[in-house]
């Protein structure tokens, strides 16, 4: 058995030194592609967290949903052209609380997410924050995304563009060095989209503020190995 274990590391450890020395013996052109472009965010989320106190479930669970009817009301009399109410991560647990040096529990606690998501702009997003603010006591954050239809539509165009930038480079030192040609050896990608801000924003406050987010600045870079 140890004379198998023994045999099979050689045979391992002689593979990795071959394809060692084979790469090594291979001409490279190493070179690094980039692409960037600014992008202003298609899409706000608004992220309500809402959680209730009482004696049983039913009650908790009762106010939770009053609160969202309330929110989903106000925000069909606002008329907001484009919005979606999404709700999610429901749970119910027990409520402990310490008294003296012990905990004990305190009827039960009932937590739900509640998400607005819209691709309007400007007064549309001022008219959900008034809508939020009447729906009762809330807090949320404010969040300034890039669409997933977006996302993609972009990182096609940058991957060209970081692949173009490499060939360049690439044909330029060929060129330069006076090598006749080149061919793709190797490629890796790295890069991606950078994250937005949030802005955290207290459903009472008397006057809500409106937010126009800048440009969200995203990347792509490959490493291309050429051989000649």
């Amino acid at each position: 058995m140890k004379n198998s274990i023994v045999t099979l590391f050689l045979v391992f450890a002689f593979s990795v030194l071959a394809f060692g020395q084979e790469n090594n013996a291979i001409p490279l052109i190493e070179v690094q592609g980039n692409a960037s472009r600014k992008i202003a965010p298609d899409q706000a989320s608004f992220n309500i967290y809402l959680s209730e106190k009482a004696m049983n479930v039913a009650t908790a669970t009762s106010v939770l949903n009053t609160k969202t009817e309330s929110l989903a009301s106000a925000l069909k009399k606002a008329k907001i052209k484009d919005y979606k109410l999404i709700a999610d991560n429901f749970s119910v647990n027990i409520n402990r609380v310490q008294r003296g040096n012990n905990w004990v529990d305190s009827g039960y606690v009932a937590r739900q997410n509640l998400q607005i998501v819209t691709t309007s702009q400007t007064e549309e997003l001022q008219k959900i924050v008034e809508a939020i603010q009447s729906a009762g006591d809330m807090v949320f954050n404010l969040q300034f995304t890039v669409s997933d239809e977006q996302q993609k539509a972009i990182e096609k165009t940058l991957i060209t563009e970081a692949l173009l930038d490499a060939q360049n480079q690439a044909q330029l030192i060929a060129e330069t060095l006076g090598i006749r040609s080149i061919r793709v050896h190797h490629v890796t990608f790295e890069g991606g989209f950078m994250p937005v801000a949030k802005f955290r924003v207290n459903a009472e406050a008397a006057d809500a503020p409106l937010i126009a987010p800048d440009g969200q600045e995203i990347s792509k870079r490959v490493f291309v190995k050429y051989t000649y």
